[in-house]
């Protein structure tokens, strides 16, 4: 398998998600260096670096899209448990000795390109519509930056 490559149609339009994704896709390409570089230990670190990140990006975007008010948030929550679970599996087979690096990569792939295609692109213009109007209503910015304004010009 290729290195993987960033495609426009994978931008959602709300920029730190988009930065996340397209780090969680340069992870991808780091397990498939190491990988061939035939460094189990250098494996397991992107392998652990991956479900990391991954996690808290998941975490991220949940409340991005519950401060939104998103309709399906607890189904895309449930997507995102079930994958947990599954790379969770695949992690146990790899401590445990299996060769699971090709499988894994290919199947995080494809995961994440169909998940940001549909269930990301789902939340993603209620989720930008929720921004803009927190924005708009913060556009003085935070009260120190305000009162600092007021006092020094």
């Amino acid at each position: 398998m290729a290195l993987l490559v960033w495609q426009d149609d994978l931008n959602i339009g709300i920029e730190v998600i988009d930065q996340q994704h397209r780090r969680i896709v340069e992870m991808l390409n780091h397990l498939h260096v190491a990988q061939a570089s035939l460094q189990r230990l250098a494996v397991a670190e992107v392998i652990d670096e991956v479900v990391d990140y991954t996690m808290s990006h998941f975490a991220f975007e949940e409340e991005l899209m519950e401060e939104a008010g998103y309709a399906f948030c607890a189904a895309h929550k449930r997507v995102h448990e079930v994958f947990i679970k599954r790379v969770a599996e695949y992690r146990l087979r790899f401590h445990a000795g299996e060769d699971i690096s090709d499988e894994l990569r290919t199947m995080l792939s494809r995961w994440l390109f169909n998940h940001i295609r549909g269930d990301d692109r789902a939340y993603a213009d209620q989720v930008k519509q929720h921004l803009s109007q927190f924005a708009r209503e913060h556009q003085g910015g935070t009260w120190l930056g305000r009162t600092l304004k007021r006092v020094f010009g």
